[in-house]
């Protein structure tokens, strides 16, 4: 048994270990009374398979597990549930089978149903959405506390969430299928999937090892038969609920039923004749969406006929309307991010999957154009899951997840009638549930429509012409600490729509796989048409020095080498932009069109010179470091503090002269084309051999112009919510 409570508590009540031949291969998490949550690929290590096995064990497969931190010498067993059996698969859309060391895969999830009541002192974990400011912690197998492993969660990549190992125990095999707890808002964030794995240890400096998760919101999307898991225990607005209820469910049977459904909608026992107005809300508010199951079965609750001299009767379905805004502000209160019953939340998850024309950043940005604050959102799913926070805002009529999906209608109806007409059926249903005017949703469609409606624009070229977007390639490049080999991930952003993960590197490659790698993608994953696409490599700040866009790749094949920095444009961009340069980076977005161009030379290596210059010169958009390339590293890390959004270098020579070139380059050019030019001055000296001083040779840039928002792979959780 437990020996005391403490702020892992809930963790060691629920945490299950999977066992082997006598040992620990993978762990779990308790989700309901007899209900096992882990991932397949651990199930198969413990019935001896092949880890990504596909078929479906059977009943007379029991697993071996233990709950070790609530009675660690006894053994149970359970057994697959055959309708939560999702094994690993290669893509979202197919059920291809894994190829070994792929990532991220889909799927890899597995319910066990254990055969006896668990011991005593065993519990259910509640659940939350992780979040990117919360520190988490995972166990090993075990449940030994000794090879326990910190770390913050820094980018989703749906279905996976990718995290910084900040400590601890080095990650090994043995924590897949444990429970991601974050002890600060006592709950399991995500279940643990994979590692990568570095070959060596690793060097000091060296970036964090990368554990990879499971999120909530997928493992709710690919086990929709789940009970609701529980959630921490709420205690703001409790009483404003209880007070709301008791005029709404008038009379003692009215909570009894209600009771009794919404206990069978969330898989719960039901008390019974037991039942009264605290039990009935301690059920809702102890399971995730209970609150908006509560809200819908009470909206639907038609109470029985008053008696003629009843002074309190209140007509309609749900009393007065006073009564239930009174009680839909106090379920707020209770949950502020649940809106949605968890069907509704699963019939507009399944719509949104078929959604391909929405950009997920402009749409938040659309919603709320006044937020302070825009969370990091990976993708449509992510946005609803953010908009389901915000309450309506004063004089909006229509709730802000409402205004969400029909802006995504509005947009994808270009496409066709599906998904769009499901959509707007959606919000129909949801918004007459919820108690939000329906010509308020008409009149908001409406307005939505009229504002995208095509504009007479000029013939192709002419004057106020729009291109469209360019794609782009970006390259999430860590180094080892020799600075030749890498590991990297490579995302997509076509026409500024939703980033997706295009390619892992897990294993330590040179920079011609790179390139390499980048090639493929160019030809599988991108339609460069009209324009071709824009490659953009991030790097530590401590990295800015690496080549990388004069990186080729093998003369293999019949087109010959591949040189991005040639055929494409190529920049270099920073995952290290931080708060403290943001207000520097809005203040020189501000000055662009009448920004100055600033030399930094020999006279400014010193590193207080240099940020006094970068101070005195507050509007200069655009910088030109023209020193010995020694210094380059320090001048570059100043830029970046400062916010400045292009540095232009050349990586071998300096001088007087080249500082005037690179003026003379950039002049006239608007930021934008910027990129271009660089590309042109490459090809340039690349085309004319027999001149070796050509400035075009090994010319860098670092660009993070207004246009480029840091993707969602920036490690500081703060980056990801800014420009």
């Amino acid at each position: 048994m437990i020996p005391g409570a403490g702020p892992d508590t809930p963790l060691q009540q629920s945490f299950v270990s999977l066992r082997h031949d006598g040992r620990a291969v993978g762990a779990g998490v308790l989700v309901a009374e007899r209900l096992v949550l882990t991932c397949a690929h651990v199930v198969n290590s413990a019935l001896g398979r092949d880890r990504f096995a596909q078929d479906t064990p059977g009943g007379s497969d029991p697993v071996t597990l233990r709950l070790p931190l609530v009675a660690a010498g006894r053994e149970l067993t359970g057994r697959v549930v055959r309708e939560m059996w999702v094994p690993p698969r290669a893509t979202a859309a197919t059920s291809a089978p894994v190829r070994p060391g792929q990532v991220p895969h889909h799927g890899d999830l597995a319910v066990l149903e254990l055969d006896g009541i668990p011991p005593a002192g065993a519990e259910p974990a509640p659940f939350l959405p992780h979040s990117y400011a919360g520190e988490t912690i995972a166990l090993w197998a075990s449940g030994n506390p000794l090879p326990t492993v910190r770390a913050v969660p820094r980018v989703s990549a749906p279905p996976w969430i990718a995290l910084d190992v900040l400590g601890g125990a080095g990650v090994a095999e043995g924590f897949s299928g444990g429970p991601l707890w974050d002890r600060a808002r006592q709950a399991v964030v995500g279940l643990v999937v994979a590692v990568h794995q570095a070959p060596e240890v690793a060097a000091p400096g060296a970036p964090p090892t990368t554990m990879y998760a499971l999120s909530v919101p997928a493992i709710e999307a690919e086990l929709p038969t789940l009970p609701p898991p529980a959630v921490p225990t709420a205690r703001r607005g409790v009483q404003q609920l209880l007070t709301a209820l008791e005029r709404v469910l008038q009379g003692h049977e009215a909570v009894l039923d209600c009771e009794a459904r919404l206990a069978a909608r969330l898989g719960r026992t039901s008390a019974g004749p037991a039942a009264d107005l605290e039990r009935l809300v301690g059920l809702a508010v102890g399971v995730r969406r209970g609150i908006p199951e509560l809200l819908d079965l009470v909206r639907g609750y038609e109470p029985p006929p008053a008696a003629p001299c009843d002074p309190h009767h209140r007509p309609g379905h749900h009393g007065a309307r006073e009564d239930w805004e009174r009680l839909r502000r106090a379920a707020r209160t209770v949950r502020p991010g649940e809106y949605l019953t968890t069907r509704q939340r699963r019939d507009l998850s399944g719509l949104l999957a078929h959604c391909t024309r929405t950009d997920p950043r402009t749409l938040l940005e659309r919603v709320l154009p006044h937020a302070p604050e825009l969370p990091a959102v990976a993708g449509l799913a992510d946005v609803m899951d953010a908009l389901e926070g915000f309450s309506s805002l004063t004089g909006a009529p229509v709730p802000p997840l409402l205004q969400g999906v029909v802006r995504i209608s509005v947009e994808e109806s270009a496409a066709g009638a599906y998904p769009s007409e499901d959509l707007d059926a959606w919000v129909e249903r949801v918004g007459a549930r919820s108690g939000v005017d329906e010509a308020a949703v008409s009149q908001f469609r409406a307005d939505v429509v009229a504002a995208a409606a095509p504009v007479r624009t000029p013939a192709a070229g002419a004057p106020g012409t729009t291109a469209p977007a360019a794609p782009r390639v970006q390259v999430e490049l860590l180094p080892a600490a020799t600075g030749r080999r890498f590991t990297y991930q490579i995302w997509t952003l076509a026409d500024r729509r939703t980033h997706r993960l295009a390619l892992v590197r897990d294993a330590e490659a040179g920079s011609e796989q790179v390139v390499d790698d980048i090639r493929r993608v160019l030809r599988t994953e991108v339609r460069e048409d009209p324009e071709t696409a824009l490659v953009e490599y991030f790097l530590p700040s401590a990295w800015l020095g690496l080549d990388v866009d004069s990186w080729e790749s093998p003369d293999g094949d019949e087109d010959g080498p591949f040189v991005p920095g040639i055929t494409r444009r190529v920049v270099v961009r920073t995952t290290e932009r931080s708060r403290e340069s943001y207000a520097g980076w809005k203040q020189r977005t501000a000055a662009l069109p009448h920004a100055k161009r600033l030399v930094l030379d020999e006279r400014h290596t010193d590193r207080m010179v240099a940020r006094a210059q970068l101070e005195v010169h507050r509007d200069a958009g655009t910088v030109i470091v023209c020193c010995p390339p020694d210094h380059h590293g320090t001048l570059l890390r100043q830029c970046v503090q400062a916010g400045v959004h292009t540095v232009l270098w050349h990586r071998a020579e300096h001088g007087a002269q080249l500082a005037r070139d690179l003026l003379d380059l950039v002049d006239g050019a608007d930021h934008t084309e910027v990129p271009e030019v660089v590309r042109l001055e490459r090809a340039k000296a690349m085309a004319e051999p027999e001149s070796t001083a050509h400035h075009g040779r090994r010319l860098s840039l670092l660009y993070d112009a207004p246009d480029h928002r840091p993707p969602q792979l920036a490690p500081d959780a703060w980056v990801l919510t800014q420009p």
